[in-house]
């Protein structure tokens, strides 16, 4: 996807009207330059008519490259508005797997650095238009008055334009290269802040990690950034040089090659001169377009998709809040990591009812959390069925299934606001439940905002799992809740919390290994290198 055809995307007839008053203002900017250039060579006298075109045209000229420019930014704005939109989309309707491959560094800096990029070339985009056709009001002015000259300097152009395009290509590249560094630059600075208690801890990792992986990937970004940058500047300079060289062979050469009169000649020094600015502007915002093309470029080769973009527009049919049984039939999933070891979970036959307790156990790497993304429709399963009730579960009506469950994974995120939930008495029973969670001293909530998420761990989940509560849904997941608990509220959490959440007539799905709790399950599906190794019911007395 190149800059142009992103703005025409954006809208076809906002760029139509901007290109054409651009030109309008450049065609009579460089039209003054004639008027000026005939005003010069004339009496006193006789520049008397030459005043109202020059009026007209200095009008024409300012108040198209307002209409142009207004109309440009709005465009521009509106542009990369879309684009931040669009890419949020496709993040959110993008299948999780995929997203899990192309990694959380990856996809900030497309959020961060790409869409900069492209909201600095669109914002000069009104610029350059206007620079544009000014340059090209000008070469038509050249040609009205010596169509030799206008094919000497067709000539330079072609030769200039040839070079400038191969020098541009090479810097591309390399900037290219340097925005492949930089989403590793960006994993770099995750592990900066995120590891930053093991790294002060440990100065040999600290000091490894420095040399060996900021530095190393640092000094490759700056290298590669160095020199797409320098063979963009030297694209400048080159136009720049090349630029000259026409201005003196038009001033000292041509009168030698052609009889060329003074009022002739005055025209030519005049356009030319007042070409520079225009001219160097074009060459100066080579390097930020070229910028622009790496990052759209990189957008585009991310392979987000819309094809659930449904999930936005269309409201989910109501919950089934009576179902009878959520069932995998011969379901199968295969996870490859990223050594490119494959691991399969499957094939998996369970049924689930509700108001039902089930504890899903087994060592680490054995499935339970891919199975837990299968559960929650998260993951589409490669092979078999997944049946709730009679309706089997599909890409067309995912996004309904996936609204019966409330889920707190082991890697959750704390929202800082109680999105999505009814608003109607919500604080009132917000605060209830942080009595509950014994949290009422250290967190307060004002029309369904958090005062603070700045807590330890284990009460950062107590609040997760007040964001749960409060959702209502029929079927609850908690992938490895307790294991951050202290020992008396891990307690409180198997023997009073889940019991009373099953009270509800919720379906309560537990990834655990707190072995000591076992007893208040009603049933233990037990999982061993992706396979289903026990299916037992717990009959408590």
């Amino acid at each position: 996807m190149n800059l142009i055809y992103f703005l025409l995307h954006s809208s076809g007839k906002m760029v139509a009207i901007a290109i054409i008053t651009g030109f309008l203002s450049g065609g009579s900017s460089a039209s003054l330059i004639a008027v000026i250039s005939h005003a010069a060579n004339r009496s006193a006298t006789s520049r008397f008519p030459l005043i109202w075109g020059f009026v007209g045209l200095a009008v024409v000229a300012l108040t198209t490259s307002i209409i142009s420019q207004v109309t440009l930014v709005q465009l521009s704005q509106n542009a990369i508005f879309q684009l931040r939109m669009r890419l949020s989309r496709q993040i959110l309707a993008s299948e999780l797997t995929h997203l899990e491959e192309l990694g959380n560094p990856r996809l900030l800096a497309t959020l961060t650095e790409d869409v900069q990029a492209v909201s600095e070339a669109v914002y000069i985009m009104p610029y350059l238009c206007i620079d544009l056709a000014i340059v090209v009001g000008c070469l038509v002015y050249i040609t009205w008055l010596s169509w030799e000259v206008f094919l000497m300097v067709l000539g330079v152009a072609v030769v200039a334009i040839g070079s400038i395009q191969w020098l541009s290509n090479m810097g591309r590249r390399y900037l290219s290269l340097a925005r492949e560094d930089q989403d590793a630059l960006f994993k770099h600075f995750r592990t900066l802040t995120e590891g930053i208690k093991e790294l002060k801890l440990h100065y040999k990792r600290r000091q490894s990690f420095l040399s060996k992986n900021l530095q190393s990937t640092a000094t490759t970004y700056r290298h590669h950034n160095t020199i797409g940058l320098t063979l963009f500047t030297s694209t400048t300079n080159w136009g720049r040089l090349i630029f000259f060289f026409v201005m003196g062979f038009v001033l000292f050469a041509l009168p030698k090659i052609l009889t060329v009169n003074y009022q002739t000649l005055s025209g030519y020094i005049l356009t030319f001169t007042y070409l520079m600015m225009p001219m160097n502007s074009l060459l100066k915002n080579i390097p930020i377009i070229g910028r622009a093309s790496v990052a759209l470029e990189k957008i585009e080769s991310l392979g987000l998709s819309l094809a659930n973009q449904a999930e936005f527009s269309i409201v989910p049919p109501e919950l089934n809040l009576s179902w009878q049984s959520l069932e995998f039939k011969n379901v199968t999933y295969t996870y490859t990591s990223d050594q490119g070891s494959a691991f399969v979970l499957g094939s998996l036959n369970l049924t689930f009812h509700p108001q039902e307790l089930v504890f899903i156990v087994g060592g680490n790497g054995s499935g339970k959390s891919t199975l837990a993304k299968l559960i929650t429709g998260l993951y589409m399963p490669e092979g078999g069925e997944i049946w709730f009730d009679k309706e089997l579960m599909t890409l067309e009506n995912r996004e309904w299934y996936r609204q019966h469950f409330t889920a707190v994974f082991s890697d959750f995120y704390l929202f800082d606001e109680l999105l999505g939930v009814e608003k109607t008495e919500l604080d009132a029973q917000a605060k209830d439940y942080l009595k509950q969670l014994q949290l009422e001293n250290k967190v307060r909530i004002d029309h369904g905002k958090l005062s603070t998420t700045n807590l330890s761990q284990g009460q950062r989940k107590r609040l997760a799992l007040l964001t749960a509560y409060l959702e209502d849904r029929p079927i609850y997941l908690f992938d490895e809740w307790a294991s951050d608990q202290d020992p008396v509220f891990r307690e409180i959490f198997y023997t009073k919390l889940i019991p009373e959440l099953r009270n509800r007539g919720k379906t309560i799905l537990v990834i655990s290994h707190d072995d000591r709790y076992f007893h208040t399950a009603d049933r233990i599906i037990k999982l061993d290198y992706g396979k289903v190794t026990s299916d037992k019911e717990i009959h408590n007395s």
